[in-house]
């Protein structure tokens, strides 16, 4: 009898390989989620509610999305305002269904214990409409849209980075003349309907519009002024007169039908440059990008100051200058005027534009070319309907290049605006002002010798100059005059470790220029002389997460960051003192008190 010795395979054996090839996937899917980096959370969410069947051809309808808010967190209002950066629905998409006039509820007022002024916000629930416009030569079918909501979250204490969800939207486009059910057509006043939700000029979403406004508006009064434009004056003006007929109205109308054409080629201009920043997004935030604009805008500026001329293609200019009779032909002048004056004009409209497309936002981008366009066209019309006004404009001159570069200066502010979000603190910015306005003062007042020989306008310059200068060191002054704060320095692993080296306790501020608690301690906090004496037992780091800190997703880690402020305290020992942990916008007694703990009780 012959005996097997072949191993016999024991029953449970499969059932083991099986839960094995099971399980080891599992533990692998759960080590890499422990060791992925934190992620700050989304607080707010946001989902469209979509009907059941398609959307037929040839025909505009309404859509509604949700947006939920987490519990005891706010989203910004529809504009920046107090450091917060703006909540944005945007479909950047290019495909034939388009989303278009979306519009937000009213947000609320709230204020926060670290601000002065509430501040609008939204909270909870609650329902954004739209336009889903769907042409009639759409081919049936499914198409997918992505949608991008942008948005900041503060709670009463605390806030999040700005934060950005993308979410697909499936469109199905069914053919002409199909019935749909649960479509809701969109209203005919769906735009007054709107109008009322909309964010509009004067209310506190628009914080500063009207300031800005009035400066593009002067820009543009001065731009009159330059060598290019001021000696076409009486040309245009006889023009209007001339054109015009004999009825008294005439020359009122060939100056709209002028302001019409700037406004037309401006607006376009502005539109199409915001559009193209508000698709390039979070790239237009970051510091190279930010450095690289501000460079273009010295670059227009030193045309402004002769060193180099814009000048474009010779026959788009011949082209430019064709006359044409009556009103067509004043709407031609006005179309055709950043061509002409390009010279002139050209590097301030091109700073301008870089200016809007860094917003990213098309009505301010139109607004702010419709008011530059008013600046430039309305002397013009007011000389047109009181021609006598002529004879009382002072004769052509170099006074002229003199505001030029005027105007050179202006771009060059605009720059330093660029560099804001960059620089270290308030006192930098001041500084960076100052220096600007003391700069332009002394070359427009004394070095420049444009007008040197018009008595009147030597000395008015001078006086306007001197006025600058004064302004700037007065600004400096006060800029300078709270008390210096914590001299906080760069966190650094090595710097930390040598806290603990020497026994001394460390403080971890973690910081950011979107973060307005922060800002409030760091201005005020965190400058009383009394926290400043105290801070000098400790090893200050201050860890910046404005932009992504390379360090940040390890600290994060670390400390188990909620969100920012957060100031941790480490004892000489190099760990956490975990119960002294602010996470929150705390009041110079909650920070003494802090303090005191960590340094212990004095020796």
């Amino acid at each position: 009898m012959k005996t097997d010795h072949t191993p016999s395979r024991k029953p449970g054996r499969p059932v083991q390989r099986t839960f094995l090839r099971l399980l080891l996937p599992a533990f692998f899917f759960i080590a890499c989620a422990m060791s992925a980096p934190p992620s700050w959370g989304a607080t707010a969410s946001i989902e469209a509610i979509q009907p059941e069947k398609g959307f037929p051809a040839g025909g505009a309808y309404l859509l509604r999305f949700t947006v939920t808010v987490s519990q005891s967190w706010f989203i910004h209002g529809l504009e920046e305002s107090e450091g917060m950066l703006a909540t944005r629905l945007d479909f950047p998409g290019e495909d034939p269904v388009r989303i278009s006039q979306i519009h937000f509820p009213p947000p609320k007022k709230v204020r926060f214990p670290y601000l002065d002024q509430p501040i609008e916000v939204y909270d909870g629930g609650f329902t954004v409409s739209a336009a889903l416009e769907v042409p009639g030569d759409a081919k049936p079918g499914r198409y997918r849209i992505e949608g991008v909501f942008f948005f900041q979250a503060c709670s009463e204490a605390t806030c999040r980075p700005p934060e950005e969800v993308r979410f697909p939207l499936e469109i199905e486009v069914l053919p002409r003349g199909a019935v749909a059910g649960g479509v809701e057509p969109l209203p005919a006043d769906a735009d007054a309907a709107a109008g009322d939700a909309a964010a509009k000029p004067g209310d506190g979403r628009w914080s500063g519009f009207w300031w800005t406004i009035l400066g593009i508006f002067l820009g543009g009064l001065a731009l009159n002024l330059t060598p290019c434009i001021y000696p076409l004056i009486p040309i245009t003006v006889s023009y209007f007169g001339g054109k015009g007929g004999t009825l008294g109205g005439h020359p009122l109308l060939h100056g709209l039908f002028y302001i019409m054409g700037l406004a037309a080629t401006n607006a376009a201009l502005g539109a199409a440059a915001s559009l193209s920043g508000g698709l390039l997004g979070a790239v237009l935030q970051n510091a190279w990008v930010l450095t690289g604009i501000a460079l273009v805008l010295v670059l227009l500026a030193l045309s402004f100051f002769g060193l180099w001329d814009l000048r474009l293609p010779p026959q788009l200019t011949r082209l430019a200058a064709k006359n044409y009779s009556g009103y067509f032909g004043t709407l031609f002048m006005g179309l055709t005027l950043g061509i002409v004056a390009a010279p002139c004009l050209g590097p301030f409209i091109l700073g301008l534009l870089t200016v809007v497309g860094q917003k990213g936002d098309p009505v301010l981008g139109i607004l702010y070319f419709t008011a530059l366009s008013i600046g430039m066209g309305l002397p013009l019309t007011i000389l047109g309907i009181f021609s006598g006004g002529l004879n009382r404009l002072p004769m052509s001159g170099d006074w002229m290049v003199w505001v030029r570069k005027l105007l050179g200066w202006v771009l060059i502010g605009m720059a330093a605006y660029m560099v804001f979000p960059l620089m270290p603190g308030s006192q930098a910015r001041a500084a960076l002002v100052a220096a600007i306005l003391i700069a332009a003062g002394l070359h427009l007042g004394w070095i420049d010798r444009s007008g040197k020989g018009t008595g009147a306008f030597n000395i008015a310059k001078k006086t306007l100059c001197l006025v600058g200068i004064l302004a700037a060191l007065v600004y400096l002054y006060t800029g300078f005059q709270s008390h210096p704060g914590i001299p906080w320095v760069p966190y650094e692993p090595a710097r930390l470790e040598e806290a603990a080296s020497r026994r001394m306790p460390a403080i971890l501020d973690f910081y950011a220029d979107w973060c307005t608690p922060c800002r409030q301690m760091d201005a005020t906090v965190f400058r009383d002389p009394e926290v400043v004496r105290l801070a000098e037992g400790f090893v200050p780091l201050k860890i910046d997460l404005t932009r992504r800190h390379p360090r940040q997703d390890e600290l994060q880690q670390r400390y188990g960051l909620k969100g920012v402020p957060t100031i941790i305290f480490i004892g000489p020992d190099g760990n956490e003192l975990e119960e002294l942990r602010i996470e929150s916008y705390t009041d110079k007694a909650g920070v003494l008190e802090r303090m005191k703990r960590a340094l212990g009780p004095p020796q």
